[in-house]
């Protein structure tokens, strides 16, 4: 039952992190050109041309507009799982998703593009993908950090709250958590006094 959680979750997530980037994609009508197999079929080049808006570029701004989105969508399990292995093993299963299926549709239906642009384009997938493991890594550890130091702030305040409210009978000794009236112990009246700022009582 908890493997079928898991699965969802993290199908959920993937189809998060895919419309937000086709968000980005097709909000900035960024579009790759590519040379396409003349015997292609129109479907095929279709399929094609939307997975590579994904994935691949062919100038500058394609470069810095990819990664960018990239790493905008990366930050999803980031901070949903705040933790480095969830975190990167998310983003690396949706960014190698439509890669893989991009490459398996060129090496069968476009050849001649994939021969003489698969290593360029391979290495930049390579080089992306270690990427956003760096930064699925190093923020989710930032992220662990600054969730732990705002832990055990609160517990610090908790605890200090918690001494500041212990009583203890001047009478018997008997400490309580709480400041009772009269002490159960002894029945002695234990109503705070003022002090001001030479110790004296008021």
């Amino acid at each position: 039952m908890k493997i079928i959680e898991v699965f969802r979750s993290r199908i959920i997530i993937f189809i998060i992190q895919i419309l937000l980037l086709s968000l980005l994609i097709y909000g900035i009508g960024y579009e790759i050109d590519i040379s396409l197999d003349e015997d292609i079929s129109i479907e095929r080049e279709k399929i094609i041309q939307i997975l590579a808006n994904y994935t691949l570029f062919d100038n500058l701004f394609g470069l810095n507009f990819l990664y960018t989105s990239w790493i905008l969508v990366s930050l999803i399990p980031i901070f949903i799982y705040s933790n480095c292995k969830k975190a990167y093993s998310m983003n690396l299963m949706t960014f190698f998703f439509p890669n893989f299926f991009l490459y398996v549709f060129l090496r069968r239906y476009s050849r001649i593009y994939f021969d003489s642009n698969f290593q360029f384009h391979f290495l930049h997938t390579i080089l992306l993908g270690i990427v956003l493991v760096g930064i699925s890594i190093g923020l989710s550890l930032i992220l662990r950090k600054v969730i732990q130091f705002k832990t055990e702030t609160q517990m610090e305040d908790l605890s200090a709250i918690a001494g500041t409210s212990k009583v203890v009978c001047p009478n018997c000794g008997i400490e309580f958590e709480s400041i009772p009236k009269f002490c159960y112990n002894c029945n002695s009246n234990l109503t705070l006094k003022i002090k001001d700022k030479n110790g004296e009582e008021d």
